[in-house]
């Protein structure tokens, strides 16, 4: 009798498994149908949308909020949350540029730097959370005027212009691929490796499961505030990536700019399956969720929808990302 119950729970889990992979893959599939659909109500309302120079303007702008999405990603399949993405980008574009253009530093200490200081403020997150008990949303909002404080402090409140840095703009602007600028290249590549880390190691493994479960996992022996820390610096890593990929794309660090990019980056994530409840996402649904976007403010802009109303169009994609994902969560618990 033991042997048969464990057959069939054995049985029910890769039944559960199938079920959720299919989940999954109908999830993935309904988020790139509504980015077709998007890109088609565009580009029949104007067609100047569908021109090569637009495409390539859309995935460009891709870069830099898919590359925070990414980030996001592992943070909120824990079940947490990173509102400091948007001015922390701000912050590692200014680090980055101060470094190069005021320091004189040579190419790769700001690569190193930009990297660098996006981790730090990632770990930083992460201790916040973990040793001072904050909760994840207080602790990133903090960090987040942390990190827009800094920006303006260091910056002297003024541009840092990077142009003198020979071949920085290439690092964004550049076509290793002809007609693909290489920070859409650099893009999916962050995102393969991003989604063998997700779904094919140990860190992974444990952000499913600090997410699905985080007190079963503390029972089961592993150091959850450890791997939290190592979760929110490995988002942080992507936020200096986007930081650097910003400042090659304009070839300066702008102060200023950053804030609302948190916004885009978890709607993204929202939009391509990730649940904000935790314990369930996927690197190719945010890809596609960065450029439904992408694609959206874009077609706003094109068919010359004022800055206020698109942010209005923004806050409206939100509310209907977390409202489908409740809806989500209540057909699974079903």
């Amino acid at each position: 009798m033991a042997a048969k119950t464990s057959a069939e729970h054995d049985d029910n889990h890769v039944k559960g498994g199938i079920v959720a992979a299919i989940r999954r893959q109908a999830e993935q599939s309904l988020a790139f149908a509504s980015l077709i659909v998007i890109f088609a109500f565009f580009a029949f309302s104007n067609s100047s949308f569908y021109s090569w120079s637009n495409i390539s303007g859309i995935l460009l702008s891709t870069a830099v909020t898919g590359m925070l999405a990414i980030g996001t990603t592992f943070v909120i399949i824990t079940g947490g949350i990173d509102l400091s993405v948007g001015t922390g980008t701000t912050l590692t574009a200014v680090m980055t540029a101060y470094f190069l253009s005021d320091l004189k530093m040579p190419f790769a200490v700001g690569l190193i730097v930009g990297l660098t200081s996006g981790a730090l403020m990632g770990a930083i997150n992460g201790l916040l959370i973990t040793l001072l008990k904050l909760p994840p949303f207080i602790a990133t909002l903090a960090m987040m005027l942390i990190a827009k404080g800094l920006a303006l402090v260091i910056s002297g409140v003024a541009p840092i212009y990077t142009d003198s840095v020979s071949g920085w703009d290439q690092i964004a602007l550049g076509n290793l691929i002809p007609n693909l600028p290489n920070a859409v290249l650099i893009l999916f590549i962050a995102a393969f490796l991003a989604s063998i880390v997700l779904n094919r190691t140990i860190v992974g493994r444990y952000t499913f499961a600090i997410g699905s479960n985080e007190e079963a996992t503390k029972l089961s022996g592993i150091n959850v505030n450890k791997w939290i820390v190592i979760i929110y610096t490995i988002g942080g890593l992507f936020t200096g990536m986007a930081g650097i990929l910003l400042t090659s794309r304009l070839n300066s660090a702008q102060p200023a700019l950053g804030a609302g990019y948190e916004l885009e980056a978890i709607a993204a994530v929202i939009i391509g399956g990730t649940s904000l409840l935790g314990g369930k996402g996927s690197i190719l649904g945010t890809v596609i969720g960065s450029m439904i976007m992408a694609v959206l403010i874009n077609g706003l802009r094109i068919m010359a929808i004022q800055q206020e109303w698109q942010t209005v169009v923004v806050g409206v994609v939100i509310i209907i990302a977390v409202y489908t994902d409740s809806l989500r969560r209540r057909k699974d618990r079903s």
